[in-house]
């Protein structure tokens, strides 16, 4: 299913270490595989909530669960699971991902942001940049707009492929995301909205955000509110920040 087990003990030490896990605190854990990180956080103080899709490894996770009161399993899919019975009312999250569902997980958890502090996610590192990349830079896009819109991103360090088991192609990473972020002062009424407007500006990153928004605003209506944040009308949506989006999402909602 994509999973890669964290299988070196020693960096399963050196990532315990960097979530601070306090006493009695609730983690959910997303793909929790074999309970190699499970039991890390259980030895900790933590309660967990482990999400696993895998049968066997469900059914691993069970044999661990009924000898440990604070471990509960939730056996199913994370991205369709009904998450409100297993968060707490100010949960922690870890997760050693799937590279290729990373978006739609993140997004799945947003949804509950008000109940959640913190996301640790071990993620392919390609994609962990594009998370944090700051406006101007290539790599910042749609992911980098979701993730900061809603938290606060941090590459907390590289992840060497040897240890996973299986042996990933790639270079890992694990990224802290504290919530909330920059959507607290923005002032957008409509989550929803405001994130397909955002992937809209993104749609064919070599066009420029003109054209992008064209088919759905008009050229002249774009070009008159670009004009009037001082946004030249050949800018990528690359170019703007997430405050930036927000306000000319704000201003065409009103013309």
């Amino acid at each position: 299913m994509g999973q890669h087990f964290l299988a070196d003990a020693g960096w399963r030490q050196r990532i315990l270490r960097s979530l601070s896990v306090a006493p009695d605190e609730h983690w959910l854990e997303i793909g929790a595989g074999h309970g190699e990180m499970t039991r890390e956080l259980l030895r900790a103080g933590a309660r967990v909530t482990a999400i696993e899709l895998d049968a066997p490894l469900v059914a691993v996770l069970e044999r661990i669960a009924a000898g440990e009161p604070r471990l509960s399993v939730a056996p199913g899919d994370v991205l369709a699971l009904n998450l409100e019975p297993h968060l707490g009312e100010s949960s922690r999250v870890y997760g050693n991902l799937p590279y290729y569902i990373t978006s739609p997980i993140l997004t799945r958890l947003f949804e509950h942001a008000a109940r959640i502090r913190t996301i640790h996610i071990v993620i392919q590192l390609e994609v962990a940049v594009r998370m944090a990349a700051r406006p101007g830079r290539r790599d910042f896009g749609y992911l980098s707009v979701l993730t900061q819109y809603f938290s606060r991103p941090e590459i907390v360090f590289r992840i060497p492929p040897g240890a996973f088991r299986p042996r990933p192609k790639v270079t890992s990473a694990l990224v802290r995301l504290t919530l909330p972020g920059e959507r607290e002062g923005l002032g957008i009424a409509n989550d929803a909205a405001f994130l397909r407007f955002a992937q809209t500006c993104f749609a064919q990153k070599r066009k420029t955000l003109a054209n992008n928004l064209r088919a759905q605003f008009g050229v002249e209506r774009v070009e008159a509110m670009l004009k009037e944040m001082g946004i030249t009308s050949r800018a990528r949506a690359e170019e703007l920040s997430v405050a930036q989006l927000a306000q000319l999402f704000r201003a065409m909602a009103r013309m």
